[in-house]
């Protein structure tokens, strides 16, 4: 196995894996000189990163590409992009607007949205996964949320996708994502004008809305956290479905476990997280010298925490490279995060993958992927589908 870990060498289209554990176990503190990042494999080590949310800072951003990183990441990754106490100020009035019971009076619509994009496929009995059905429920939750009229989501949701792709062997935003970035960025400050004028019932209103001693959200602050949201909300809930699919269907005897008890779906979807997440990296930059496994990683450096791999190790999850639908204890994976940045979306994707993967399984009695035919995205830190050709047997 190759010491060499190269995010930007596209081998999470294959099987980063190995990788994973060869550095877990030979080099848990890994220095890539060309690149000029340390990386953390270990799970306690990834763990204990996200909750030391003081000596490694979040407010050069979380992503390695070039145009991403630095002291204005805020500007598109919102309060991830943030410490404290700005992080924690900005944090809490978003929350004023996204709390757990607007998510959770969502449950009945994403039940319709579901079913309204499950109708529209399951006749063909063959289809693109994500492309007509993981890519467009997402979307249209996060748009229901938002207030974004029907006839806007799929234009949205192509610039969103655009916004994440990265072409092979290109080491940094591409101009099309620049692009796709300013047009979303345009497309929701028209929008904030317009909710000020006009406030209705929907998240965009209640951000514009939120007060905590008397200081409000600005627009930009507004326009960034709703940019986070169809990006990274989007991003990571397509890919979640379109593994949890993928990785069933490669295992027949977990996939008929849960054909055979759809209350299994929770469980299918947290070992899902854990055996192969969307997000597989995140960075932060060292506020001071760490000392990690007998190295120091200076102050001023970046440092990449490999979710990937923690969710991987044995240390915490035995037998970690197999898919085994229902360990104990769930809800250990890393991939929400812990800590101060714990994902603020994390119950919405989860509630979203549970009814999109329950609404499956009581209707199938059986799933073939056109593997070969199958599609991975193109990015440094996402891993997923951006096509996966299925045929679905209806009970």
């Amino acid at each position: 196995m190759s010491s060499d870990f190269d995010p930007y060498d596209y081998g999470f289209h294959e099987d980063p894996y190995p990788t994973y554990a060869w550095l877990r176990e030979h080099a848990p503190l890994y220095r890539n000189e060309k690149l000029d990042f340390w990386a953390l494999s270990r799970y306690s080590d990834v763990v204990a990163g996200f909750r030391d949310s003081v000596r490694l800072s979040s407010a050069n951003g979380v992503s390695l590409d070039p145009l991403a990183y630095g002291p204005h990441a805020h500007r598109v990754m919102s309060f991830l992009a943030m410490d404290e106490p700005r992080h924690l100020r900005m944090r809490s009035l978003v929350s004023r607007g996204f709390t757990p019971r607007r998510v959770q009076q969502l449950e009945g619509r994403v039940e319709e949205l579901t079913r309204q994009h499950l109708d529209a496929v399951l006749d063909k009995g063959e289809f693109d996964f994500v492309g007509e059905y993981a890519g467009k429920l997402p979307m249209d939750v996060i748009s229901e949320l938002l207030g974004v009229p029907a006839a806007d989501r799929d234009r949205l949701r192509a610039l969103a996708d655009t916004v994440m792709h990265r072409a092979e062997g290109v080491l940094d935003v591409p101009p099309s994502a620049v692009e796709a970035s300013l047009e979303l960025a345009k497309y929701y400050a028209e929008m904030v004008a317009l909710r000020r004028e006009r406030p209705e019932d929907d998240l965009v209103s209640a951000l514009l809305d939120a007060e905590i001693d008397g200081e409000r959200l600005t627009a930009e602050d507004v326009i960034g956290f709703l940019f986070l949201m169809v990006v990274a909300g989007n991003e990571t809930t397509t890919k979640l479905l379109g593994n949890a699919l993928y990785w069933a269907w490669r295992n027949p005897g977990e996939l008929r476990r849960v054909l055979d008890d759809p209350s299994l779906v929770p469980s299918w979807i947290e070992e899902t997280l854990r055996y192969d997440t969307s997000s597989q990296i995140i960075v932060r930059t060292a506020a001071t010298d760490l000392d990690y496994h007998g190295g120091t990683v200076p102050a001023g450096a970046r440092v990449l925490l490999l979710i990937g791999s923690a969710n991987r190790d044995e240390d915490a999850f035995p037998d970690g490279d197999s898919f085994r639908i229902g360990r104990e204890p769930e809800n250990r994976v890393a991939s929400f995060g812990a800590g101060a940045h714990f994902c603020l979306g994390a119950s919405l994707a989860r509630l979203e993958a549970r009814v999109a993967l329950t609404e499956i399984v009581t209707r199938i009695s059986g799933c073939e992927v056109d593997e070969a035919a199958a599609e991975r995205v193109h990015s440094t830190n996402v891993r997923g589908f951006a096509m996966l050709p299925v045929r679905l047997t209806l009970r």
